[in-house]
Order: C-alpha cells, then sequence, then structure tokens
C-alpha cells in the first residue's frame, strides 16, 4: 500500500539539472558599448582605471580610451588573458565566458561608439 504513493513522489523527481536550471544564454547579436560594455567595464575595471585613480595611467571611463586599448587588441588581450598581456581584472577571477564573448563582438563589429 504505501509504495504507490511512493512511486507518485518520486515520479516527479529529475535527474537532469541542465533540464532544472538551464545555463543563461549568451546572446551577442546587439552588443553596444552604452548598453553592454561599459556596464562590463563599470563593474570589473573602473575600480583601478577610473578618473579618480587611473592604475598604469589607463582610464577606462571614455568610450575613445576603450576604443584605443580595442583598435590595438590590448582589450581582448587582458580580458583574455592571453600571454604578453597583463590579466585583468587584476587579483580576481577571469570575465565570464559572456562578458568576454560580448567585448569580442563589439571590438570585432569595430568598437563603435554606440
Amino acid at each position: 500500500m504505501l509504495a504507490g504513493p511512493l512511486c507518485l513522489a518520486t515520479g516527479c523527481a529529475y535527474d537532469n539539472a541542465e533540464e532544472l536550471f538551464p545555463a543563461p544564454v549568451c546572446n551577442t547579436s546587439a552588443v553596444t558599448y552604452q548598453g553592454t560594455i561599459a556596464p562590463i567595464l563599470q563593474a570589473n575595471c573602473l575600480s583601478c582605471h577610473s578618473s579618480a585613480i587611473a592604475e598604469s595611467g589607463i582610464v577606462l571611463e571614455d568610450v575613445h580610451e576603450v576604443q584605443h586599448l580595442a583598435e590595438h587588441g590590448t582589450l581582448l588581450g587582458v580580458v583574455t588573458h592571453s600571454p604578453g598581456f597583463p590579466a585583468m581584472p587584476k587579483d580576481a577571477p577571469q570575465l565570464s565566458a559572456c562578458d568576454i564573448a560580448a567585448i569580442r563582438a563589439w571590438v570585432e563589429a569595430g568598437a563603435p561608439d554606440n
């Protein structure tokens, strides 16, 4: 008699976490500087690279400075921890794969001021 309710109770269980908690989608089709890149920089970079601090003389508050770093490969080099570039953010984990993909998409689109 007890087996019936037990079967019903366990019949709803999921063994596949991907079904219950799907990975967030990383959409890089509509990346803009103001809507995507600036918030990533604000959350991860401005604590060291604002005009008030300007560590290593780098200020990431101005789109033109960020564009300059993007055009020369420095922006992607530091966030992807590529050889020959200092790993950024300094003393912190690498940016998420989605944030890096967004930065890459913006750079590949010509780093527009949008």
